[in-house]
């Protein structure tokens, strides 16, 4: 994998353009946000899987899918991101892996997923969701030793 850091002149206008993602992300512009998205991707180097930019980018594609509802598309994006440094162990990608497992029916990947979620960052990152996956989670995880629950 590729460790060192992207060119600054490609690395500034990757971050410009997920921004501009960002911002349209927040505006429910979900079809120009992947614009923004893509043609960030497209400026990271090939291999593009190799550069932790890859990752970032690609949770954000992720987000805004499962925000828009295309569960089967988030999924395909964070199982890319997961792949990519600094993907495995990151617990928004575990968080959102689960959350797009459990509503796809995938209830055991679901639980290892969200658990990796709850692991890497407690149980603040599920408090911020909806109700229903730290329910899940609850129900297939025993609280840490002297605690009533997760």
């Amino acid at each position: 994998m590729n460790r060192q850091a992207l060119d600054e002149a490609v690395h500034s206008k990757v971050r410009e353009l997920c921004a501009k993602g960002d911002a349209l992300v927040a505006q429910k512009q979900f079809e120009q946000a992947f614009g923004a998205y893509r043609d960030a991707l497209n400026l990271v180097p090939p291999p593009a899987e190799d550069w932790e930019a890859t990752t970032w980018i690609l949770a954000a594609i992720g987000d805004l899918y499962f925000l828009a509802g295309k569960i089967g598309k988030a999924l395909t994006a964070f199982e890319d991101a997961v792949r990519c440094p600094g993907g495995l162990g990151n617990p928004f990608i575990h968080l959102r892996l689960g959350q797009c497992y459990l509503d796809s029916g995938q209830q055991d990947r679901a639980a290892d997923e969200l658990t990796r979620a709850y692991m890497g960052a407690g149980r603040e990152i599920l408090e911020k969701e909806d109700p229903k996956y730290l329910k899940f989670l609850e129900a297939r995880l025993k609280p840490p030793v002297g605690q009533s629950k997760l």
